[in-house]
């Protein structure tokens, strides 16, 4: 595998032949439901009770990123390339082939969110790492891997464009206003109370106001915090809230579409302070980490050429109502 940049966009693009034989099978054998015997366990959560194990991280079969090596950027003419060295993890949810976040209990949802606090702080030590993703693919048409309740974890040495764009964006607004544009955003919804889903203790799921696709969903912190990692380890009450707070905004996603994508956006290492950009001089106060959950309406699609204008044909307020009157669970 290889990184290389695209010289207009700037973004990383990883690159290799992946062969077809190689993917898994969701309907083959479940790696994850035995112990751990066959898989290299980087860390786990305190065992449940009743349960063998609990949520746990193992180092992906296929891994994308490898920790071993340096990167050796160099360049190709008028291209950029480097090895693509970082990390590549399987967080296991849980234990039980069928707990998924959306049924689970949330005592077991919050075991896999300290997990994954604690995985990205130990990433994060790491001084070629500059960002760490948690993310999850769940349905045929979201490009699931593993049919066994998982997300992944990249650790790269670069920061997804996507982030950038926030980075840049947080930091123009604090620049003008001395304020954080997620907190803004959260009090004018909440004000409005047209596109707010649900509020769980001090955290909020909304549908954004330009969604990239029908039915996007955002939960945030409603009290200001930049590091994801730093609330899920320093503060343990709160991660019960957004454990059920997680698991209830999924059943109501999954009362439209199976598919979905989810991801978190957390703040990057600060052991890489831009020289030009300058966002982390302020990150702390400008930054607001989030989970942004993107579902796959294959019936909503339509086909267009200039993908940096996202098409959503159902517009917030609609995606919010029907998603406020979704039958949910506990």
């Amino acid at each position: 595998m290889e990184l290389r940049k695209d010289p207009i966009t700037r973004s990383w693009v990883i690159t290799g032949d992946d062969p077809a034989e190689a993917m898994p099978r969701l309907d083959g054998p479940c790696r994850f439901c035995e112990p751990a015997t066959a898989q290299h366990v980087i860390a786990a959560s305190p065992d449940a009770p009743g349960s063998p194990w609990s949520a746990r991280s193992v180092v992906h079969p296929r891994p994308l990123y490898r920790i071993e090596g340096e990167p050796g950027r160099r360049g190709d003419g008028i291209y950029d390339c480097m090895t693509s060295v970082g990390a590549h993890e399987v967080l296991v949810e849980n234990p039980s082939h069928d707990r998924h976040l959306w049924n689970a209990s949330d005592e077991e949802i919050g075991h896999f969110l300290r997990l994954a606090a604690e995985r990205i702080l130990d990433l994060k030590r790491d001084a070629r790492i500059k960002y760490v993703s948690l993310f999850k693919d769940f349905g045929k048409n979201a490009g699931q891997e593993f049919a066994h309740p998982t997300s992944q974890l990249t650790a790269t040495m670069f920061v997804p464009r996507r982030v950038l764009y926030e980075l840049r964006a947080g930091r123009e607004y604090f620049t003008s206003k001395e304020r954080c544009v997620f907190c803004d955003i959260i009090q004018q919804e909440e004000r409005q109370a047209q596109r707010v889903i649900e509020s769980r203790g001090d955290y909020l799921a909304l549908g954004p106001y330009a969604p990239r696709v029908p039915y996007e969903t955002w939960i945030l912190p409603r009290n200001h915090e930049s590091s994801f990692e730093r609330t899920g380890l320093n503060k343990p009450g709160l991660r019960v809230n957004l454990a059920a707070l997680l698991r209830r905004t999924l059943q109501r996603i999954r009362s439209i579409t199976e598919d979905f994508h989810l991801v978190l956006h957390t703040s990057p290492s600060s052991s890489h302070p831009s020289k030009n950009l300058g966002y982390w001089k302020t990150i702390d106060e400008d930054y607001h980490w989030h989970i942004e959950i993107l579902p796959v309406i294959a019936s909503k699609a339509r086909s267009y050429t200039f993908k940096e204008v996202y098409y959503s044909p159902v517009s917030s307020e609609l995606a919010v109502k029907q998603l406020r009157e979704a039958k949910i669970n506990g």
